[in-house]
């Protein structure tokens, strides 16, 4: 028995999946990758608000410290300068030196938190790659 060339083409054709099967297969891919890229992008910001929390702690921790080293300082060398000029100048003074270190340590700290990227840049790097290759399925098929 022979196999013409038309029954050939038709089995070879029934190996090929329709074209139904394949935007099936693309919704059901895309689902997935949608699915997936949603997890990348919780991740990457929950990575992102660890870092900023740790940024406000440090800022805190700044504020905490200039604030108990003022009270020392303060109470010291308010009376050590009045021995030389009135209380009330050296309480100016010495105020004035604390208050400085803090805002410096205040500012480093605000410095690093907006350093902070808030963008997913890696979920949108893949997105845009996402994006050309289901541009590529949709075309080449």
């Amino acid at each position: 028995m022979t196999i013409s060339p038309a029954r050939t083409e038709i089995a070879e054709r029934d190996d090929e999946p329709s074209l139904g099967q394949l935007f099936a297969g693309l919704a059901a891919e895309t689902g997935t990758l949608v699915r997936k890229e949603a997890e990348l992008a919780r991740l990457e910001m929950t990575q992102k608000g660890r870092v900023a929390a740790r940024d406000v702690a440090i800022i805190a921790a700044g504020g905490a410290i200039a604030g108990l080293g003022a009270m020392a300082l303060m109470a010291t060398l308010i009376l050590l300068l009045g021995m030389v000029v009135p209380l009330w100048a050296s309480s100016l003074l010495v105020g004035a030196g604390v208050a400085i270190v803090g805002v410096a340590v205040t500012l480093g700290g605000i410095r690093a938190f907006k350093g902070i990227e808030a963008k997913p840049r890696n979920l949108i790097g893949t997105l845009e790659e996402d994006k050309r290759w289901l541009r590529e399925q949709v075309t080449t098929r």
